[in-house]
Parts: C-alpha cells; sequence; structure tokens
C-alpha cells in the first residue's frame, strides 16, 4: 500500500496535537505538515506534494472554503472537513459527498474519514466535481472584507477601500488609499467574489474599483488610461474595451 501524504489544517493546536498521534498508529500515513491558517494552508497545499488534507472550517484568516477556492478543486488534494457546526451544516457536506470530523471525533472516527479519502483518490474526477460543487453551495455574499495575513499580524481590510487591484501571479496586490497589500489569492479568483456593481477586469492583469475613477482617456485601438481618485493611472486592455465602453455610457 501507498503511504499516504496528509497535511493537518487547524488552529487549535490541542486538536492537532490528538490527529498526531492518532496518525502516528495508522499504517501507510505521512504527516507531511501542520498549518494554522488560511494563508499557511494554501502555500503547502500550492507548494508540497499532498494525497489528503484534513481542513479546519473556522480559522482566524478565513475558512476551509477559501483554502479550496484559492486553491481550485482541480489542484486540490482529497479533503476531509474538521468543524464544529451542527448537523444542518454537515448535511450540506453529505450532500457534495466531501467527508468531515465533527468536533470532538475519536480515533476510530478519524481512521474511517481517512480510509474512505484514500479509496476516493482513485477516482480524481469525482473529487472535483464534489469540491466545485461544495464551493457553489459554500459560495458567500460579495466579498465586503478581506483579511491579510502579515506574519503574526492580521489585516481586515474593507473591499470599499481597494482603488485597484494587480496580479501577482498566485497572489494579488490591493492598492488601498496610499497602502499596498498582498493577498494570497489569483487574480480570476478573487475577480469571482467582489460584487461586479463596483469592480471590473479591466485588463488581464488589473480590477479597477469603478467607484474609485475619476475619468477616462482614450487612447488608440479601444484601449483607455482611467484615473482614479488616489491619482494612480491604469492602462486598459484591448479585450476589455466593451467593459470600459459600458461604464463610460453609464456614466452618460
Amino acid at each position: 500500500m501507498n503511504s499516504l501524504r496528509l497535511l493537518v489544517v487547524d488552529d487549535e493546536p490541542l486538536i492537532r496535537l490528538g490527529i498526531r498521534k492518532e496518525l502516528s498508529g495508522m499504517p501507510s500515513i505521512e504527516l507531511v505538515g501542520e498549518c494554522e491558517c488560511v494563508a499557511e494552508a494554501v502555500e503547502a497545499l500550492r507548494t508540497r506534494e499532498i494525497d489528503l488534507v484534513l481542513l479546519d472550517v473556522q480559522m482566524p484568516d478565513g475558512t476551509g472554503f477559501d483554502v479550496v477556492r484559492q486553491v481550485g478543486p482541480e489542484q486540490m488534494p482529497a479533503v476531509v472537513f474538521v468543524t464544529a457546526y451542527d448537523q444542518y451544516a454537515i448535511g450540506a457536506f453529505e450532500v457534495n459527498a466531501v467527508d468531515y470530523l465533527l468536533k470532538p471525533f475519536d480515533g476510530s472516527r478519524l481512521r474511517a474519514s481517512v480510509e474512505r479519502a484514500r479509496e476516493r483518490l482513485t477516482r480524481p474526477a469525482e473529487l472535483i466535481r464534489h469540491l466545485e460543487g461544495l464551493i457553489q453551495a459554500q459560495s458567500p455574499q460579495w466579498l465586503e472584507r478581506l483579511v491579510i495575513r502579515n506574519g503574526e499580524r492580521f489585516d481586515f481590510v474593507q473591499a470599499e477601500t481597494i482603488d485597484w487591484i494587480e496580479s501577482a501571479n498566485n497572489y494579488t496586490v490591493l492598492h488601498c488609499r496610499g497602502k499596498d497589500h498582498v493577498f494570497g489569492e489569483n487574480l480570476s479568483s478573487l475577480e469571482q467574489r467582489l460584487d461586479p456593481a463596483k469592480f471590473s477586469r479591466v485588463h488581464r492583469c488589473y480590477i479597477v474599483n469603478v467607484t474609485r475613477i475619476v475619468a477616462a482617456s482614450s487612447i488608440a485601438g479601444g484601449v483607455y488610461e482611467l484615473e482614479l481618485r488616489s491619482g494612480a493611472r491604469i492602462k486598459t486592455g484591448r479585450q476589455h474595451s466593451d467593459t470600459i465602453r459600458k461604464l463610460l455610457k453609464a456614466g452618460s
């Protein structure tokens, strides 16, 4: 039997300790790491070879659903949620065929979940569908606040304070009234969670808060330069010219 590479994500040290003790007695399990927040989990899942993640639902800087959303269902390993949710919420997990551990749980329940996940790894396409269904079912309303981790500090950034957002590979840079924040989610993923009435993709690398635009200048070939209240000037992409024209029409 191949060894199962497992990551534990939970903000409670005692929970992680209990899981670690139980896993030590299970054959063919390799514990590759522990994380205590969304940012750490996303980084680990992007950089390590992991088969299964035991994923806490509620963490200081977000939720387990945020982890799946940021990493992407196609890149996620098998998931067992660790949660204190009541039975109504558990029902939502079961509908999407994602296993869970309800706190407090015992060793036999943990072992059963791990073995179920091991069996599901033989059907990767099914795992992706289940995670996509779960994210769709748990999708929140438009983001009003983003949580940025800086070491041991968590900064809370209101979406309305963002002037524009810049792509930085798997991350984004939030430009907020003269202060910049690096956020651990890519531009396309973040775009899906922002209110389209307030935020528009104007370039493959940029999203702009349309309430912060003070002027737009036509350059050539469907390209515009947007001037923001902060003084920043953003050049739009040709493929987004229709978006800019709609903004101009809406304001006329």
